[in-house]
Parts: C-alpha cells; structure tokens; sequence
C-alpha cells in the first residue's frame, strides 16, 4: 500500500472506533431502537432517490439488511443502553469475525484452515474471560447482548455474501432502507410512542443537539464516508493486506472511552481483548506462498455497515 493510502486505512479505523462514543452520545437523547431507526433513515431517503437498486436475489438482500442492518444493532444499541461499556463493546463485537467462519462451516459445508481454526480458538478463549470477569460483576447481560450484536452480524454476512453483489457499496446502501421500519415498530412497542416523540420533541433543543450530531455521525461519517474509503481500498488491494488495519478499530474504541467517557477495563478485559484481536488477526494473515497474490474486490470491515468479517478480518474468499 501507499503511504496514502495507509493513512486512509487508519483513518477508516479511527472513524469506525469513534463510532461507539457516537452511539453512546446519541444514548443520552435518544431511545435505542429509535437512535438505530433514525440512523439508517437518514441514509435510506436519498439512496432511494439517487442510487440504483443492486441486482442481488432478495431473499439474500433481505437477510443481509435484517441480520447485519437490524438486529445487530437492536442488540448493539440496547446492549450499551443497558451497561455495556463502550470501549469494551468495541472489543466484543469482534466476535462477529469467528462467529461468521463457523456458521460458514456449519451452513454452508465451507472448511476453515488451520489457522482459522486457531484464530477461532484464540478469540473464544478471549471473550469466555471477558464474559466470565463481567458476570463476576453483575454485568453479564450486556457482554451477551453485544455477541448476539456479533452473531446478527455474522448471519448477514453469509447473506451478504451469497448474494454476491457486483457493487458492494450499492448493497450497503440499499440496506440501509430497510432496517428504519422494523427498527421504528420494534421502539413503538418496547420504548413507547410517548417516548419516541418526547426525544424528537426536543431533537432539536439544546439538551438535543449532542444526539443530532451523534446521528449524523453515525450516518454520515462512519457508514457512507468509512465504508466507501475501505470499498475503495479492497478493490485496490488484496483482502489479506487492507484487514489488518481493522484491528485498530477496538484500540481506537477502548481508547476514546476512556479519555472522553473515563472508562478504565480491567486488566482481565484488556488481555482478554488483546487475545480477541490476536485472534482475529492470525486467523487474517495468508500463507507468505499466497502473500502477494491479488483477491477479488470484497465488502470491507469494521463495524460500519457493508462489513464482511469473513472475507476480511479472516481472509475467507
């Protein structure tokens, strides 16, 4: 890679970090379900009057957009909510990388290599001692929140991927149109209509300005400007070389919480987490015989939508 294009990297992983200090910002005004539903809407209205719709079958579009766009971030929204430590959340949702290779063993008959194997092992022992160390302080229900966060975003992944859209990034977009309405049903039904207007009410106040920004942040800056960079660097450069620089995503989250929002992890948390990344990481390094040979163009990575762990953070094309 360029030194520019190194840079871009970064810079995505520093986008897609912050990315969890917005969603805990937008928490402050807004309802979960209702931060989520908005989030998408704001990218939904002028994909549907400026973008092509992508050819894909709509039985995989519509898992894609339901298990990656809806119920990763019904649980990643509530998980946070309810207690999840952001930075840590960050670390958590990596699991979605693993998780996505096994449901591809499992469904679709694939075979993981060695490394992927112990990559998957590395990153399990990682997040059972996060879990164990959170229920030790009555803070389990979140970290499991945040794996089912993981797992939503492992299942749209297999959908994503048979899919096999000509353009990710159209796929990305499209998306984003359908998880407003499911997302605004589900916070009419558990967080309360009175609820919802009350946070719109005063959307626009300046006890609501904080959550706007967070909003367009979330939309704007971490989904359509993060994602295209990474689109554009995985169709210049083999998976194996761009993935890496996803790894800087939970280091970026872990340290924006803890100067901004103060968090501290523990010393279990942090080297369950670096387990986690080592994980993932080994699991995304390709045989040096293949090192230099090009991949085809492939979603990218990170917790921005359009990310495919499987092709990335594990090299699985």
């Amino acid at each position: 890679m360029t030194p520019r294009d190194r840079l871009l990297a970064a810079f995505v992983a520093v986008l897609w970090g912050v990315n969890f200090l917005a969603i805990h910002i937008g928490l402050g005004h807004f309802p979960p379900l209702l931060l989520a539903c908005l989030r998408f809407t704001l990218i939904a209205v002028p994909t549907i009057m400026f973008v092509p719709r992508p050819a894909v079958p709509l039985r995989w579009f519509l898992g894609y957009a339901l298990g990656f766009g809806t119920l990763q971030f019904v649980f990643l929204f509530v998980a946070i909510d309810v207690g999840m430590p952001t930075g840590l959340a960050s670390l958590v949702l990596q699991s979605s990388a693993p998780l996505t290779v096994v449901l591809g063993t499992l469904l679709l008959r694939e075979r993981p290599s060695r490394r992927q194997v112990a990559g998957i092992v590395a990153a399990a022992a990682g997040l059972t001692a996060i879990a164990v160390s959170q229920a030790q302080v009555a803070a389990l229900v979140p970290v499991l929140l945040t794996l089912l966060a993981g797992l939503s975003w492992a299942l749209g992944n297999l959908c994503g991927r048979l899919a096999a859209p000509p353009d990710p990034m159209r796929l990305t977009l499209w998306m984003c149109v359908v998880p407003p309405v499911p997302l605004l049903a589900l916070s009419l039904l558990t967080e309360g209509p009175a609820a919802d207007l009350e946070a719109l009410r005063t959307a626009f106040t300046p006890s609501g300005w904080a959550g706007i920004g967070a909003i367009v942040y979330l939309a704007v800056f971490a989904t359509v400007m993060g994602t295209g960079i990474w689109t554009a660097l995985m169709r210049r450069y083999p998976a194996g070389v761009v993935a890496p620089y996803s790894m800087l995503v939970p280091i970026v989250g872990i340290s924006t919480a803890a100067l901004v929002l103060g968090e501290r992890p523990g010393i279990v948390e942090l080297v369950g987490g670096a387990v986690v990344v080592g994980g993932v990481l080994l699991g995304s390094m390709r045989p040096a015989a293949q090192a230099g040979s090009p991949l085809a163009p492939t979603a990218p990575a990170g917790p921005g939508p359009a990310s495919d762990p499987a092709r990335t953070a594990l090299s699985r094309n």
